[in-house]
């Protein structure tokens, strides 16, 4: 009897040897159900709709527009532009009604079909000749005369009675007022009532009754931006105290047409909302919440006229004609302000511009009904197949497949835009599919994760990434030994921490020096350095192993610097907190080592041998020595040529014979942000010490006297006056 198993079906088949199956079994495996797992997690997901899947898919489809915004066609919309210009010709915001009389005046001599004014006359006209009286001291004759003059809102109301005027009105949450906006329009529901789907508001703030009652329309101004702010979708028609009210656009389609009724259907099924909304003779498709999706236009120039050029008489009458004409405000001061999915800010009277001449070119966006389940399909079908794909074949294959279907996946989405302008969201079936491939891959090479597992385990033996990653790449080097190399290291040491570790409590100290530890790693990291010890507060840090970087003198002296930047704040930090932090010495050289692993086949420690490990360190105890908080030898400084710095001395360390120059840089002093610049006042001093020359403790003193913090200046001064000369100093301890 044989046994052929089958593991990606997860079949057993148990066959006699003449042919007969005997048994057969399913046997469920953690890799049978990943798939299902997968689909149904990316399924729950969807339907759940969380804000950042909103987002991102909101993202893909500004990025549709971005790609193919809709192209403008000279519909018959204009916006009357109170721009800055405007304002400078003709005095600041609020214009009196008078003007806006005029301006309207000027419009319908021009022709136009209807001014939709996209502003708000909430409170009467301050300038008016009865407010005037009212509020100001006046001479009996003046204010007899300015008695006799009509009213500014009321020249505004008559102009208003002429006809063809929109006004607007802002719909508000929370404020619930006697009366609501005037309806000088009528709604037809067809189908089910369609308030409950409506975005719905508590009152509004409309303009005065005597300028409601006049103007022969009236629109709500109100956005429904996304979370991030966004205009995508503009409401047609909203709620208020249960009643329906048209959006400004709507509103000026009515009156444009002359009509009287909207006409709102909504979708067969129960509870699905709103389908369209007929306005005259126009139908437009709406979201079921009486929403239209705005395609947006790049920014034209042409949709614009300044409403100075209007009230000189300047404006092309072709452009004014026949036209819908918005008056609104695109003048930053005014702040009306709204985000486009085209990435730029727009007046929010634009958004009511690219509805209309969306709406008059019957060139809708729409996300159909139908689209959710469409999208819904793809991540069952399409996750269980590429689960069972990626089981069932190798990696490469599994992930070229999955390629292919999320491409498909995303140019059906893209065609679908621009041949059809339907918005379908590619990117939850995306994830769903990405999510189900990259588990079931998983599952599959468990087994290999197994063969690398004692790569893994050898990689617990050390810390530093950079080691990390050539290991993997270089498994052959996991062995004793080490070879000569040249490397740049960085010595740091924490001062005082020890005293101030008795008296602190021992958590609290703890607490601090890993926070310090983390960080001063952490810059070690970036800059591509090794990690070659911690020992209590000190790091010791190698560049140029194990890979070989040819700019390590630069990468150790920029690692030096940040560490200082990072040290002393941190130290300022600590003190504000009560907490007597000393400061950080470093030191940084450059030389010839043995790099390797040393110690045993049990545990390895990856490190440098040589003198130039203990030449840094020593270079760091110099610091105290010098009053200098970074110490850099002339053999770093040889591969920085762009360093600024300034020389300390010739050292000869303990248990040294040879001087090695070194240098501290002029970074470690700035404490503004300013580019360094080079100590000149100090390298004349200085050049006078190394050339014994008497007038040296002169210029020393002057400095010391200019500079009383500056503690390498009071070495040299100190070490003139007594009787020291040159630049050579000897160091009797490590």
């Amino acid at each position: 009897m044989r046994q052929l198993t089958y593991p990606a079906a997860c079949r057993i088949l148990l066959i006699k040897p003449d042919g007969e199956i005997m048994r057969f079994f399913p046997k469920l495996s953690p890799g049978l159900l990943a798939p299902f797992s997968a689909v149904f997690l990316g399924l729950a997901v969807f339907l759940a709709e969380p804000l950042p899947l909103q987002v991102l898919r909101n993202a893909v489809f500004d990025q549709y527009q971005r790609w193919h915004p809709r192209p403008y066609q000279a519909a018959p919309v204009r916006i009357i532009d109170i721009d800055e210009e405007s304002l400078q010709r003709l005095g600041q915001w609020p214009w009196p009604r008078t003007r806006m009389a005029r301006l309207i005046e000027k419009l319908r001599d021009a022709g136009a079909g209807v001014v939709a004014l996209d502003i708000m006359f909430a409170e009467p006209d301050r300038t008016s000749p009865e407010r005037i009286t009212g509020d100001w001291e006046l001479p009996r004759e003046i204010r007899r005369r300015l008695e006799a003059m009509p009213g500014h809102d009321a020249i505004l109301a008559d102009t208003l009675a002429e006809g063809c005027v929109v006004l607007g009105f802002a719909a508000e949450q929370g404020l619930a007022r006697d009366h609501g906006p005037a309806r000088p329009f009528r709604f037809v529901f067809s189908g089910e009532s369609p308030l409950p789907h409506l975005y719905s508001f508590s009152g509004a703030v409309t303009s005065i009754p005597p300028l409601e009652k006049a103007a022969a329309g009236n629109g709500a101004m109100n956005f429904i931006p996304d979370s991030d702010g966004v205009v995508r979708r503009v409401p047609l028609i909203i709620k208020i105290q249960e009643q329906a009210f048209p959006s400004l656009a709507a509103e000026s389609l009515r009156v444009v047409q002359g009509a009287h009724n909207y006409i709102v259907r909504t979708l067969p099924e129960k509870g699905a909302g709103i389908q369209e909304i007929r306005i005259g003779s126009l139908t437009v498709p709406a979201t079921p919440r009486g929403e239209i999706w705005v395609h947006y236009t790049k920014s034209v120039p042409d949709r614009f006229i300044p409403a100075w050029k209007v009230l000189a008489g300047e404006a092309p009458r072709e452009k004014l004609e026949g036209h819908i004409l918005l008056v609104g405000a695109s003048a930053q001061g005014l702040m009306d302000i709204r985000f486009s999915p085209m990435g730029t800010v727009m007046p929010g009277v634009e958004a009511h511009a690219q509805v209309l001449e969306q709406i008059l070119t019957q060139t809708h966006i729409s996300r159909p009904s139908w689209a959710s389940a469409l999208e819904a399909l793809v991540i069952l079908i399409g996750g269980l197949g590429l689960g069972m794909t990626a089981l069932a074949t190798p990696a490469l294959v599994s992930a070229c497949i999955t390629a292919v279907v999320l491409l498909a996946a995303g140019w059906g989405a893209w065609l679908a835009f621009v041949q059809h302008r339907l918005l379908l969201d590619p990117v939850t079936p995306g994830l769903a599919l990405l999510a189900t491939f990259i588990l079931c891959s998983i599952i599959r090479h468990r087994t290999s994760e197994q063969r690398h597992r004692w790569v893994r385990e050898a990689f617990s033996r050390y810390i530093s990434p950079n080691r990390v990653d050539y290991l993997i790449r270089n498994p052959d080097q996991l062995e004793l030994g080490g070879r000569r190399q040249e490397c740049s290291f960085v010595f740091t040491d924490l001062a005082g921490f020890t005293s101030l570790m008795e008296r602190m409590d021992p958590a609290d100290a703890v607490s601090v020096l890993n926070a310090y530890l983390d960080t001063m790693v952490t810059i070690a990291f970036r800059r591509g350095g090794t990690l070659d010890r911690i020992v209590g507060d000190s790091v010791a840090i190698m560049f140029s192993a194990p890979v070989v970087q040819p700019d390590h003198r630069a990468r150790a002296l920029a690692c030096a610097l940040e560490m200082h930047a990072f040290a002393a704040r941190y130290a300022a930090e600590s003190r504000a907190k009560g907490i007597a932090l000393g400061q950080t010495r470093i030191g940084v050289h450059t030389g010839e080592v043995i790099v390797g692993n040393f110690g045993g086949k049990t545990l390895f420690d990856y490190r440098a041998l040589g003198d130039a490990v203990n030449t840094a360190s020593r270079l760091e105890g110099a610091n105290k020595y010098l009053g200098t908080l970074i110490c850099v030898s002339e053999e770093t400084l040889s591969g920085c040529p762009d360093a600024v710095v300034r020389p300390i001395a010739s050292l000869v360390l303990k248990g040294k014979t040879q001087t090695l120059n070194v240098y501290e840089p002029i970074a470690a002093q700035e404490a503004n942000g300013r580019k360094p610049e080079r100590d000149t006042a100090y390298e004349k001093a200085f050049e006078l010490l190394k050339r014994r020359d008497p007038l040296a403790l002169e210029a020393f003193e002057r400095l010391a006297e200019e500079r009383p913090t500056d503690a390498l200046v009071r070495l040299h001064r100190d070490r003139l006056r007594s009787g020291e000369k040159g630049d050579t100093i000897i160091l009797e301890e490590k």
